[in-house]
Order: structure tokens, then C-alpha cells, then sequence
């Protein structure tokens, strides 16, 4: 086609134009599309042992596998080649699981339909094994019945436990936080007084010294023994060495005394002894 002829609506055809004449072109089977995706799954080549981590993008070509289908669902299958070897790989989509399967040249690292299955596998098993035991079956009845019965009491707590909050208003709630604090004051008032009751207590102890102890004449009062008198004589040492005692001045004599002795002098001194005569 030229350029002229590139916006033409109508083309000339001639009478004598018969298109069952003209011949079918043979349609390629199993036309492949390129196409970019990236790597579904890890896997490990078989050629090189390169790894193939999932999410890894790669040119691959998509052709619809023959014969394959799932519900009347195509099945693609996909080539890539390894980046290392340059080695071909293929997989193919599995709609029935939801996942890929793993074909040609290269091999997947972890299964979740493969784990899947090996987990059904033991299940059957252990029940298959749990059938012939009659013990083992009493044992499980046993365990189903006790987590039933305490199923059962957690529903009748949760049960109850809505009950009580039905009848449970924001008026009530707040009433409830009042009475709480009035309580809580009384509490504390009620310590107040209990603390000074205690410490007047303590005061009229402090200024009233102990009774000493009045034995009647009947009963006479304990004998002390020979540690006791010296553990007091000892303690009274102690306590009077703190003590300062002050020596008393000598009392003068009365003036009336110091008078007359000075008044009359000679007469001690014309005073002799009858015996000097």
C-alpha cells in the first residue's frame, strides 16, 4: 500500500471477482506470543544449578497447550531460556490449584499443592490408624466432649457477662464513678483521724512518766541479783558523769559577831594566865 492509497474508502472490484476462487492461507498451529513475565516460583535449572528466584522477569514465549483444558478454561504453557546456560524452561498455568506446573529444564524448590497433599496423606493415615484403635477413638470422644463442655461455659460466662451490660446506662457508669470518689474521701478522712488519735496518744505518753510499781505488804518486791545491781551501779556511773558539782562557798559569819570582836581588843590582850604571875 503507497502513500496515496492509505485514506481509501472504496476499492475497485471487478465483475468478474469470485472470492471462493481465491486461496485459504494455511494458519500456523501453536502460534506463540512474546510476552513479559516474570518468574511464577523458585526454581533451580537442571543444566547449571543457577537459581531462578520468583519475580525475576524474562521475555517468555505463550502458546495454548493442545488438548488441555480445565472447565473449558485454556491452559498456557510458557518457555524461557536460563540466564547463565541459556538452556530452554518450560511451565505451564494449573487453574485447577490456583498455581504452576513445573514441565522442563528446570526444577521448582517448594510446592504448596505437593505439602498440601503429603498433609492429607497423614491425616488419612491417622485416622485410618485412630479407626482400628478403639481406645485411641474413646480418647478422642473423651477430649471432643471436654472441649464442648468448656465451650460451652464460655459461651454461658460470655452470656451472663451480656446480661449485666444490658441494664448498664452512662447515667448508671457515672453514679457509680460519684459513689466511688465519696467513698474514697471517707476513706481518707477516717485515716486522718486515725493518725492524730495515734500521735495524742504518743503526746500524753510522752508527758505522763510511768507508774513505778507498788507492792503490797504481803508481797514482797523481787530480789535483785549480784548482775542486775552492778548493770545499775554502772548505769548510774554514766549518767553522773555528765554532772558538774560545784563546791559551796563557806558562810560567812553574822556581822553582829565580826562587831563585837573588834570592839574590844585589849581585852585580849590584858588576858594572862594565872600561872605567869
Amino acid at each position: 500500500m503507497t502513500g496515496t492509497e492509505r485514506k481509501v474508502f472504496q476499492k475497485y472490484y471487478p465483475p468478474d471477482f469470485d472470492p471462493s476462487k481465491i486461496p485459504k492461507a494455511k494458519g500456523r498451529r501453536n502460534h506463540q506470543f512474546v510476552q513479559r513475565v516474570m518468574a511464577p516460583y523458585n526454581m533451580q535449572c537442571n543444566t547449571c544449578n543457577e537459581y531462578i528466584y520468583k519475580g525475576k522477569k524474562f521475555n517468555m514465549r505463550r502458546e495454548t497447550a493442545e488438548g488441555e483444558n480445565y472447565l473449558g478454561l485454556k491452559i498456557f504453557r510458557f518457555y524461557f531460556r536460563c540466564p547463565n546456560c541459556l538452556a530452554d524452561i518450560t511451565f505451564k498455568t494449573d487453574l485447577e490449584n490456583c498455581d504452576y506446573q513445573q514441565e522442563h529444564g528446570a526444577t521448582r524448590l517448594f510446592e504448596a499443592v505437593k505439602l498440601l497433599q503429603k498433609q492429607e496423606k497423614e491425616k488419612e493415615q491417622k485416622e485410618e490408624e485412630e479407626s482400628k484403635d478403639q481406645m485411641k477413638m474413646l480418647e478422642k470422644r473423651t477430649k471432643a466432649s471436654r472441649a464442648e463442655m468448656e465451650a460451652m461455659g464460655k459461651i454461658e460466662d460470655l452470656q451472663e457477662i451480656s446480661r449485666r451490660n444490658e441494664g448498664v446506662d452512662a447515667l448508671t457508669v457515672l453514679d457509680v464513678g460519684k459513689t466511688t470518689n465519696e467513698i474514697l474521701k471517707e476513706q481518707e478522712m477516717k485515716d486522718e483521724e486515725l493518725i492524730q488519735q495515734i500521735m495524742a496518744e504518743k503526746k500524753n505518753l510522752v508527758a505522763e512518766p510511768p507508774d513505778e510499781p507498788t507492792f503490797s505488804g504481803s508481797i514482797a518486791p523481787p530480789k535483785k541479783t549480784e548482775s542486775a545491781q552492778k548493770k545499775q551501779e554502772s548505769e548510774q556511773k554514766k549518767l553522773l558523769k555528765g554532772l558538774i558539782v560545784k563546791k559551796r562557798k563557806a558562810e560567812d559569819p553574822p556581822k553582829e559577831e565580826v562587831t563585837k570582836r573588834s570592839a574590844n581588843p585589849v581585852s585580849l590582850c590584858g588576858y594572862s594566865d594565872s600561872e605567869s604571875d
